[in-house]
């Protein structure tokens, strides 16, 4: 039995004319985490219990600052509502967002420390141990003030963490009820199969019941639906939500649309440095394209390019330039930020 809810909205905004002028793209809000990412570049397989060569960097990170991050790399507007410690490393998080050309509605939380992640990276494999930090004090009250201040808001991506994270998922489940409320369209991202499973699979699916977009890795899809086949897993989950994405890594992505359409993209071959943040890179370009009104296909081949690019990069944000930025840093009123 199919678990959506019915609601209105259309499922993907409608492209404009070729005659006439486009529109400003609409403003989106990210709801998700802020971390500080202490990235090990390992030259070999880990050695449990005894030493790795490797390459520790400390960058910025976060699955919904680095999807924030990309999103105004591509020239859109975007707003990232999360929560940071009042310490030096949660003040350079919110610099580095700025500078990138997101508008930040972040909370500064007194007395916490700012989320960490340790990254573990070699090759396209990926272990991630987490202090999550302020992000766990992420609240709903929070979360409607910032939707409010975003007037020219008609998107919402939710990184999953908020939902899986009991201290956070009052904040998680009250950004999908206002964006609901206020008729915008939501995309979710997964974010990790083990929590999924902690969280319950159920629970989760009953939390994001037709939304516009879930987008999955292909053992998140697992831990979602119990089917090891990525096109059954996307399948299942159309029952539940509009349109599910199911990432595949070099493999590209797939996209299944009225429940059993499946659309597929390839990923471009790019040499791999770091895995770290593709995913996140992912979202931004699809998420990007099917606001603008691009149709699955073409939706799926921007994300694609987007991941494709990332993991040429050490860590998961873009790095900097002139040509692809979306102009000039944005900030919100100090009222606007709670301290």
């Amino acid at each position: 039995m199919s678990m959506r809810a019915g609601r209105d909205a259309p499922s993907a905004p409608t492209p404009t004319s070729a005659t006439s002028h486009p529109p400003t793209p609409p403003r989106v809000v990210v709801v998700g985490d802020v971390i500080t990412d202490v990235v090990a570049l390992l030259k070999a397989p880990l050695a449990f219990g005894s030493d790795t060569p490797g390459t520790v960097r400390t960058l910025p990170g976060g699955q919904g600052a680095n999807t924030a991050a990309w999103l105004a790399w591509l020239g859109r507007r975007v707003t990232l509502v999360g929560a940071v410690g009042d310490d030096d490393a949660g003040q350079a998080r919110i610099r580095e967002l700025i500078a990138a050309g997101v508008r930040c509605a972040v909370r500064r939380c007194p007395g916490l420390p700012t989320g960490t992640v340790l990254v573990l990276s070699h090759g396209r494999d990926r272990t991630m141990v987490s202090q999550r930090g302020a992000n766990l004090h992420l609240d709903g009250h929070h979360i409607t003030e910032a939707l409010a201040a975003a007037t020219d808001a008609r998107h919402l991506h939710l990184s999953a963490y908020p939902l899986l994270d009991v201290p956070s998922r009052t904040g998680g489940l009250r950004a999908l009820a206002e964006a609901r409320r206020r008729g915008m369209t939501i995309s979710v991202d997964a974010a990790s199969a083990e929590p999924l499973r902690q969280a319950g699979p159920d629970r989760f699916l009953s939390w994001v019941a037709d939304v516009d977009i879930l987008l999955a890795n292909a053992d998140e899809a697992t831990a979602l639906t119990g089917k090891a086949d990525p096109r059954e897993a996307a399948r299942h989950l159309a029952r539940i939500v509009r349109n599910p994405v199911v990432k595949l890594g070099r493999d590209g992505a797939l996209w299944c649309e009225g429940g059993n359409v499946v659309h597929r993209a390839e990923a471009p071959a790019a040499p791999v440095v770091d895995s770290t943040g593709a995913g996140d890179a992912f979202a931004a370009g699809l998420v990007a394209a099917w606001v603008d009104g691009s149709a699955p296909a073409a939706a799926l081949r921007q994300g694609c390019e987007l991941g494709s690019l990332c993991v040429t990069l050490v860590g998961g944000r873009p790095g900097p330039d002139p040509q692809r930025a979306g102009g000039a840093p944005e900030t919100l009123p100090t009222s606007s930020v709670k301290a």
